[in-house]
């Protein structure tokens, strides 16, 4: 049973990499694959700098939180200011799928492509988030015959992600509790107003 399972691993290993090699411009996918994967795993090992050489110099960048950078000093503060040891959150991890191969241009100087992400969150008081959004991402053939990120933005769906659940659930949460408080003092004065008509009857 494990030799068989291995052969169909070696078999599915070797019928994607045909696949893959039948492909329009093979190599410049996987140039392009290699600059996203490169980006990613930056992001995940929180060494935000590495990313760097992979972006144009003026790259434009547009994050889930709908902040801009125009460039790659602007992304690293980004991300520092955001996931630094100073920053707002804990970390962050994420995964970027792209739904087709990238549509290149005629002369094979950029690409075009869009896909969707999980965009995972680690606040520092424990809380974590997971958010499902959309990228569109333009790539560009440097004149160093480099492929380099030249724009991308993130969106997601704001009528419905973790954190307006969260402040949906505090507050019904914070209304029940509100309720529970308003109906004991209520009752608690009715109480005390009434041992107090009580007490003035038999005096």
């Amino acid at each position: 049973m494990r030799l068989l399972a291995a052969l169909l691993s070696a078999t599915l290993v070797c019928t994607a990499a045909a696949a893959r090699a039948e492909e329009p411009d093979h190599a410049i996918h996987e140039e392009l694959r290699g600059v996203l994967r490169a980006v990613v795993g930056a992001i995940n090992a929180g060494d935000y700098d590495r990313m760097l050489p992979y972006l144009t110099e003026n790259v434009e960048a547009t994050s889930v939180t709908q902040e801009v950078m125009s460039s790659r000093a602007d992304v690293s503060a980004y991300f520092k200011a955001w996931f630094g040891p100073a920053g707002y959150m804990k970390k962050m991890e994420m995964t970027l799928d792209a739904d087709k191969l990238t549509e290149l241009s005629p002369d094979k100087s950029w690409g075009l492509v869009r896909g969707k992400a999980l965009e995972h969150y680690e606040a520092k008081d424990g809380d974590r988030f997971d958010f499902v959004t959309r990228w569109t991402a333009v790539l560009v053939r440097g004149d160093d015959g480099k492929w380099r990120l030249r724009a991308i933005h993130f969106g997601t769906n704001h009528l419905d992600n973790p954190v307006l659940t969260k402040v949906s659930r505090t507050l019904i949460r914070d209304g029940i509790v509100g309720a529970v408080v308003a109906l004991l003092v209520g009752l608690a004065a009715g109480w005390w107003l009434g041992r107090r008509r009580r007490a003035a009857a038999a005096a």
